[in-house]
C-alpha cells in the first residue's frame, strides 16, 4: 500500500489513531481528521516519529461543508484519495423515556450524518478514478439490538444499512466497500456504566485489533473485497 492516500475520521484516539498508525506504517499517506487539535497532533507526531507522513485537518463530521474542506485539501495536497475510513463516532447510554434529545441528535449527526458527509465527500473523486476503498467503522450494535443503548444502535445500523446500499452501487465502479463491525472495544468511547457492566465479563479488544482486521481488508488483491468483517471479543455473546 505504499504511497497510497487514507482520509480517516476520528483519528484523535482508539480505532482511528491505531489504524491511521497501522497505515503509515505500511506506507500510507494519512489525512487525520477529528474534533480536537490536540490528539490529532500527538497521533501526527507518532507518526513521523516512525519515518510515516500525517496531515492534521481538525474538523467536525456533522459539517459538511467541513468534510468537502477536507476532502479538497487532500487532494490538492496529494492528488489522489485511496482510502476512506469512516470511524468517528460518540456513545449514549439512556431511555426512550428520559434520554436527552439534544444528545440524541449529536450522536445521530455524528455518527451517522458524520459517516455519510465524509462519504459523499470523498465519493465523486475514486468514482471519477474508479478505485478506492470506503471502511465504515459501524459495530455490532448495528446487526442487534438490546436495552440501554437505542440511539447509539439505530445509529449504527444506520451505517450498516447505509454502507450496503454504498457497496451496491460502487462495486460496479471499481471502489471497494468494507463494515467493521467489532464488539466491545478498549477506547474512550466504553467510559460509561453500560460498557463498564459489560467488561465484568468480558475481555475488551484493542484498538489494534481492529487496525489489524481493517489492514486485511484493504490488503487483498483488487479484485477481492472483503465486504464485512465482525469482530467481537471472545467472551461477548451478543
Amino acid at each position: 500500500m505504499k504511497g497510497l492516500v487514507a482520509i480517516i475520521t476520528g483519528a484523535g484516539t482508539g480505532i482511528g489513531a491505531a489504524t491511521a498508525e497501522a497505515l503509515a506504517t505500511r506506507g500510507v499517506k494519512v489525512v487525520l481528521v477529528g474534533r480536537r487539535p490536540a490528539p490529532l497532533s500527538e497521533v501526527a507526531a507518532a507518526i513521523a516519529a516512525q519515518g510515516g507522513e500525517a496531515v492534521c485537518h481538525p474538523a467536525d463530521v456533522s459539517d459538511y461543508a467541513a468534510m468537502e474542506q477536507v476532502a479538497a485539501d487532500a487532494l490538492a495536497r496529494y492528488g489522489r484519495i485511496d482510502i476512506l475510513v469512516s470511524n468517528a463516532a460518540i456513545h449514549d447510554v439512556s431511555s426512550p423515556a428520559d434520554g436527552d434529545p439534544a444528545r440524541w441528535r449529536q450522536v445521530l449527526e455524528t455518527n451517522a450524518l458524520g459517516g455519510f458527509h465524509i462519504i459523499r465527500a470523498v465519493l465523486p473523486g475514486m468514482y471519477a478514478r474508479g478505485a478506492g476503498h470506503v471502511v465504515i467503522v459501524a459495530s455490532v450494535s448495528g446487526r442487534i439490538t438490546y436495552v440501554g443503548e437505542p440511539v447509539y444502535v439505530a445509529s449504527k445500523h444506520a451505517l450498516v444499512a447505509f454502507g450496503e446500499c454504498l457497496r451496491q452501487e460502487a462495486s460496479p465502479r471499481g471502489v471497494r466497500v468494507t463494515l467493521l463491525e467489532p464488539g466491545l472495544v478498549d477506547t474512550p468511547l466504553i467510559d460509561n456504566p453500560f460498557a463498564q457492566e459489560l467488561k465484568k465479563t468480558v475481555t475488551p479488544l484493542q484498538p489494534a485489533d481492529c487496525a489489524r482486521a481493517i489492514c486485511f481488508a484493504l490488503e487483498q488483491p483488487p479484485h477481492c473485497a472483503v465486504n464485512e468483517i465482525v469482530l467481537r471479543p471472545v467472551q461477548q455473546v451478543l
